[in-house]
């Protein structure tokens, strides 16, 4: 582990180890700034002589793998889980909408055109992602004195990864060449048979969405074919069908979308963003041994690879700020709908506060007004359903970025020599 150091300005210096920094606080010489990562900043002068330091990063649309190394010691490593909510929660809020315009609104004459998105404009969850990169890059910034950032990005065919003997003008003329529409093709595929149970007599044909509309889309590969009374019956409970959607590709669209985007920001706030690629980092994590995994990958992408690493590594999580639906969706009686919004703080407590409860560290995922709240590890692990707030002990207050250190020795697999 090591302890990061801030000077009398709040700029960062070299991180230091535990002892030394027992040491500074007893003296009165340092004091606590921030728990996790833990950082100290200094109350007297002292020297500033400081070592190259590079930040690698590997990005992902799920995942960030994070590692600043320096060209003997790993200083810091972490990975952080990105938000892969907002695409349903954005299309619940539509539907809410819709709804509500329907019910208060009924005769609004249709209005197009009236709106247009600012140039650059990107989906909501895309630009979630690219600004999760560089807020925890600007964090790591303000911890150690970074002279060199490697971000590692991607570019996926995804026509390739369908067919890989794909070439020429065949990437213009895709599964869909000479179809109508999508239900189309689907009908054609499926051979204008029902997939749900054998000698169906119903030749009325639907085309049934394998995941929901809302995050599954409307892809071939989230469609199948169903006769009406199939259709209804599996709406309707009395059908099981044990279906399975096909290759999904939006984590591969979401990076080809979001390597150039996140380059270019990072480039306008920190001139010494540089870029590498995948093949290279697979080639360095073989060449030294080391295992598949996120900061692994970043370690290499940092130009250290065999760097002493640490006992101990940081897991981020990304959360909502805040819940903005105002109403239930499912009214009670008398067609009054209830307000959704909880109050802030209950019992003392919010959301997603970091708490110590029976000497374990954890957070906040669930309240109720008896004073009994759900206590869950950030990889989803229970704690449990129910401790009494008496039992609670704040620890952090919560933010969009939630952190948690784990125990893990990244060490490789063998040694080179």
């Amino acid at each position: 582990m090591r302890v990061f150091v801030l000077n009398m300005r709040g700029k960062p210096l070299m991180p230091c180890k535990p002892r030394k920094a027992r040491l500074l606080l007893k003296q009165g010489k340092a004091k606590v700034v921030k728990r996790d990562p833990f950082t100290i900043q200094l109350t007297i002068a002292t020297g500033e002589a400081k070592q190259d330091i590079s930040l690698g990063v590997d990005s992902g649309s799920k995942y960030i793998g994070i590692s600043a190394t320096t060209k003997k010691h790993v200083l810091f490593e972490a990975e952080v889980e990105l938000r892969n909510d907002i695409v349903k929660l954005l299309a619940d809020r539509r539907q809410y909408r819709r709804s509500r315009r329907y019910r208060k609104t009924r005769y609004r004459q249709a209005r197009f055109l009236n709106r247009k998105k600012p140039e650059g404009w990107l989906a909501p969850s895309i630009q979630h992602k690219i600004n999760s990169h560089i807020k925890i890059i600007d964090m790591l910034t303000k911890l150690l004195p970074i002279t060199d950032i490697t971000i590692e990005v991607a570019s996926f065919d995804i026509q390739k990864i369908k067919n890989p003997d794909i070439q020429d003008k065949e990437y213009q003329q895709g599964d869909q060449l000479g179809f109508y529409n999508v239900r189309e093709y689907v009908l054609w595929r499926d051979n204008y048979q029902c997939q749900g149970r054998k000698g169906c007599k119903n030749k009325i044909l639907n085309v049934h969405h394998i995941e929901s509309r809302k995050t599954g889309g409307n892809s071939p590969n989230n469609l199948i074919t169903l006769c009406e009374t199939c259709h209804n019956d599996y709406h309707a409970g009395k059908l099981k069908l044990n279906l399975k959607r096909g290759q999904m590709f939006k984590d591969a669209t979401f990076m080809g979308v979001m390597r150039w985007a996140t380059y270019n920001a990072l480039k306008e706030l920190y001139p010494n963003v540089k870029l590498t690629y995948e093949y290279i980092t697979k080639h360095k994590r073989i060449k030294y041994g080391l295992e598949k995994s996120h900061r692994m990958d970043a370690r290499c992408i940092s130009g250290n690879p065999l760097a002493k690493p640490l006992d101990t590594y940081y897991y981020f999580k990304c959360v909502r700020k805040q819940n903005r639906q105002l109403h239930k969706a499912t009214p009670s009686k008398g067609g009054v709908r209830k307000n959704n919004k909880a109050p802030r703080y209950l019992h003392g407590f919010q959301l997603f506060d970091k708490v110590s409860y029976q000497n374990q560290e954890c957070f906040i995922f669930g309240r109720r007004t008896s004073g009994y709240f759900d206590l869950r590890k950030l990889d989803g692990t229970k704690v449990t359903a129910s401790a009494s707030v008496k039992k609670l002990k704040l620890i952090e207050r919560a933010n969009t970025l939630l952190c948690e250190r784990r125990e893990g020795n990244s060490s490789p697999a063998y040694t080179i020599v």
